[in-house]
């Protein structure tokens, strides 16, 4: 990893931009090997250092950040852990959400060390509705096992869950099921994220990537299970061609802007980055009502499938959230 001065001279250069959330990557370790990850070719650039964690949290802190989401690779996998977190909570920050694959949850008394220590909201990922669909995606055995062990810790702690789950042409047919688990395990919210074909995913795109086409009706029925059960729902990287009637549930209306800790160290708005040079819109998008706020697939689908699926929706364009009938929180 790069020195940690040269670190916190970028960091500070978003941070003057008045973001007041860090998405503050610890890493690139990992206990699963996701055939879906998006981060496996850069596993060999290991962690962040305790030292270079908590003066990034500090950083953040005299620059007015007052909200972190801690994530990786796999933060539960690192020993100071817990102490990462207690130092977050006692520079100030009010809002600490720990994104991870679960695994580490199944023991219930690191759960109330997590909780102690000062997570405020848990972002656990299972990937299918069972254990032989999410081992295998995960490559790891008894993963899901663990990882829904951990979600039942959690709410006899009384904590917040979002859950997180990748679409892929594997799982695509049982998000239904995916999500009638989530409604059964009482978690708060529950995403679905269209795979990113970069890192593993790029490796094993015939094996996974779908086409949204195939896709869109379980995806629906999906949310459908949650709007009904009345947990809040999202579906990411699905553009709003794909999503009528359910265009609020597009996840990308309510990401706020934010700083990533890149493999290299250094820290990018990620929203400007995602919209500049990770996803595209293609020729037919500029007659669609929704081009003004769509942000386009990941490129990599285009440039696999082409722009044949996606058909411009007519109608008044859509300019703002308001427009679709949605309050800005």
């Amino acid at each position: 990893m790069p020195k940690l001065d040269s670190l916190i001279n970028v960091f500070k250069q978003f941070l003057d931009m008045q973001i007041k959330r860090l998405d503050l990557k610890l890493g690139f370790r990992c206990n699963n090997n996701c055939l879906s990850c998006p981060q496996a070719h850069r596993r060999h650039l290991g962690d962040l250092s305790t030292a270079q964690v908590k003066r990034l949290l500090e950083e953040g802190r005299l620059h007015g950040a007052n909200e972190v989401v801690l994530t990786g690779g796999e933060p539960t996998v690192r020993p100071d852990i817990l102490e990462i977190v207690s130092y977050a909570k006692n520079l100030g920050y009010d809002f600490i959400q720990l994104q991870t694959n679960g695994r580490m949850l199944y023991y219930k008394d690191f759960c109330e060390k997590l909780v102690k220590a000062g997570v405020t909201e848990f972002s656990p990922a299972i990937h299918g509705p069972n254990a032989k669909v999410h081992d295998y995606l995960v490559q790891s055995p008894h993963a899901f096992e663990q990882a829904v062990q951990g979600i039942k810790n959690l709410k006899e702690l009384g904590q917040y869950i979002i859950m997180n789950s990748v679409i892929n042409k594997i799982n695509y047919a049982m998000l239904p099921e995916t999500a009638e688990l989530f409604v059964n395990l009482n978690v708060d919210q529950y995403q679905f994220a269209f795979i990113h074909c970069v890192g593993n995913a790029k490796k094993n795109i015939d094996l996974l990537l779908p086409r949204k086409s195939d896709v869109m009706p379980y995806v629906h029925k999906a949310l459908d299970i949650g709007i009904d059960a009345g947990i809040k729902v999202m579906v990411e990287a699905y553009p709003f061609c794909f999503m009528r009637g359910y265009e609020k549930y597009c996840s990308e209306l309510y990401m706020p802007p934010s700083e990533i800790m890149d493999a290299e160290g250094v820290v990018e708005n990620f929203d400007k980055l995602r919209k500049e040079s990770g996803k595209l819109k293609g020729p037919q998008c500029k007659r669609c009502r929704f081009d003004p706020i769509c942000e386009g697939p990941w490129k990599e689908y285009p440039e696999k499938f082409g722009w044949s699926e996606f058909k411009p929706v007519p109608g008044p364009k859509v300019k703002s959230m308001e427009d679709l009938g949605v309050e800005k929180s």
